[in-house]
């Protein structure tokens, strides 16, 4: 494992930092450690409903998960002025106050490049490739919550451009566009993305 420190100044988006950090070491890692302050935090807690976003001073305690060229999952946990804990899924719109120190664990070996969604009706990808393609948007809840059901599911996916007309997500199997986020949902819930692992 190879350390890769990241330090972030005033106004900079912690998860977007990770997404490029993950894009450009273009391996898998975990974040090992981090220091720092918020001026604003968005965060998913569990069950339905949109992110959360809170406006303050806060303390950053821990943050934990994955990044890599494929995106980043990643926990967060905070404390307000009062030293309330608050914590959940980190989302794209937690800005740094003053600054944030961070240190990210990335595998020796770089993953392969992403590959791009194969074309409506074109067979199954080739041996290696991902089965699952998928079109997001930053900011977008639902693209959110496809990206997090893949890979808690461990469900390996390509990431690609969205068709200009459609909303996101745009999910594919094997070349073909299923739908967006409850589709995928409806699939998980008849045991249909079990054989994509």
């Amino acid at each position: 494992m190879r350390p890769v420190p990241l330090k972030l100044g005033p106004g900079s988006d912690l998860h977007r930092s990770l997404v490029q950090l993950g894009r450009a070491q273009n391996a898998p890692g975990f974040v090992l450690g981090v220091v720092g302050n918020l001026s604003q935090v968005a965060f998913q807690c569990p069950g339905p409903g949109g992110p959360t976003v809170l406006q303050g001073d806060f303390e950053i305690i821990s943050l934990q998960g994955t990044v890599g060229p494929e995106g980043v999952h990643l926990h967060l946990s905070f404390s307000d002025g009062d030293c309330q804990v608050w914590g959940g899924h980190l989302e794209p719109g937690s800005l740094v106050l003053k600054g944030a120190d961070l240190l990210v664990g990335v595998l020796a070996e770089p993953a392969p490049a992403e590959q791009p969604a194969p074309a409506a009706g074109q067979s199954a990808p080739a041996t290696g490739q991902p089965r699952v393609a998928i079109a997001v948007r930053p900011g977008c809840p639902y693209s959110a919550r496809a990206l997090r059901m893949l890979r808690t599911l461990g469900i390996p996916h390509a990431l690609v451009e969205p068709r200009a007309e459609g909303s996101v997500p745009q999910v594919f199997i094997d070349g073909v566009f299923i739908g967006g986020y409850d589709a995928l949902a409806e699939r998980h819930g008849r045991g249909e993305l079990t054989g994509l692992r």
